[in-house]
């Protein structure tokens, strides 16, 4: 199916229906954390740069840049994660207030930090990064704490959005509860995944690994259409996924559905400054698009000109309704 297939008028009202849209994120949440500079010089301690630093910046990582997309889009998402009670939760905190996302259902666990990665920047380039995190699992109260918010919120939203980066979180008896609500409401459930948790996915509507992840899971690399067409069946099946949308960085997009219907998107951007982020917008666009009653390859469209906004922006961005509309337009019109 090329792009000439996906009618303007039909994609604008879908992105007309985001609005007051309810939609569950559950997972890592996360601060990202930027020190800006220039670098002129290596370290004599080390063949490493000296960067200057000439500026801090911090934004939303994880399932809160989920959520944050959402938000821009017009959603009302109910974002379901743990922090720390430290300083960077408080940071966290301020950032959701300031984009106006719900965090009702965010579960403080004082025995483990919150999520921070430091990037450092040179010219509009990473040059390295630091994280601060706990991987272990959720357990006792703060466990108790996220079920119970599942619980509550899940059947009153009409999609769920999970957002593994393996930071404990998404653990297996978590995802259990999530998705037997989710199957038994009929609520679309749309996965980035983790790897390392990916038998856990079985049976969800959507999943939306990169090439690495999803050739990392299949143990083969994708190195051309037919290793892709290997991997992206092979997942679809091997999880009995409705549909597994595989992200291929300059290469486009490829959406291959159980009916047996594939779906090859080229990328939409010419320009790209940083991908940071770049998998959050796509989750959150095509779990948003299915909330709205797209079909896949809809979904899976407007999430590709979503990113092409996003990518255009250094650090995690966001894209808003009239950026999509504007971009839909430049390639359909």
């Amino acid at each position: 199916m090329s792009a000439t297939a996906f009618a303007l008028d039909a994609l604008q009202t879908i992105v007309d229906r985001f609005a007051g849209r309810r939609l569950v994120v559950l997972g890592d949440l996360m601060l990202d954390h930027y020190l800006w500079g220039r670098c002129e010089r290596i370290s004599p301690e080390a063949p490493v740069p000296v960067v200057d630093v000439q500026r801090e910046t911090s934004s939303l990582g994880g399932a809160g840049n989920v959520a944050a997309n959402l938000t821009a889009l017009g959603a009302e998402p109910v974002l379901i994660g743990l922090v720390g009670d430290d300083d960077r939760a408080r940071r966290l905190f301020d950032a959701f207030a300031d984009r106006g996302v719900d965090t009702r259902a965010i579960v403080r666990d004082p025995s483990r930090p919150t999520t921070m990665k430091t990037r450092i920047i040179a010219h509009s380039q990473q040059v390295v990064r630091a994280d601060w995190e706990s991987r272990a699992d959720v357990e006792g109260a703060a466990r108790a704490a996220l079920l119970h918010a599942l619980e509550s919120e899940l059947p009153r939203c009409e999609g769920l959005v999970v957002s593994d980066y393996g930071k404990g979180v998404v653990t297996r008896a978590v995802l259990e509860l999530a998705l037997g609500i989710a199957h038994t409401r009929r609520i679309p459930v749309s996965v980035d995944p983790k790897e390392s948790h990916i038998e856990a996915y079985r049976g969800v509507s959507i999943l939306t690994p990169n090439q690495h992840e999803a050739g990392w899971v299949m143990g083969q690399r994708v190195t051309d259409e037919a290793s892709l067409a290997s991997v992206g069946w092979g997942l679809q099946k091997r999880l009995d996924a409705e549909a597994v949308l595989i992200t291929r960085g300059p290469d486009g997009m490829s959406l291959f559905e159980r009916s047996g219907r594939a779906t090859h998107l080229t990328t939409v951007s010419r320009e790209v400054y940083d991908v940071t982020g770049a998998g959050d917008t796509v989750v959150s666009v095509v779990a948003l698009a299915l909330a709205a009653d797209a079909d896949y390859p809809e979904a899976c469209y407007l999430a590709n000109h979503a990113a092409g906004v996003v990518i255009r922006e250094v650090g995690t961005a966001t894209c808003s309704p009239n950026q999509l509309r504007q971009s839909l337009a430049g390639a359909l019109a």
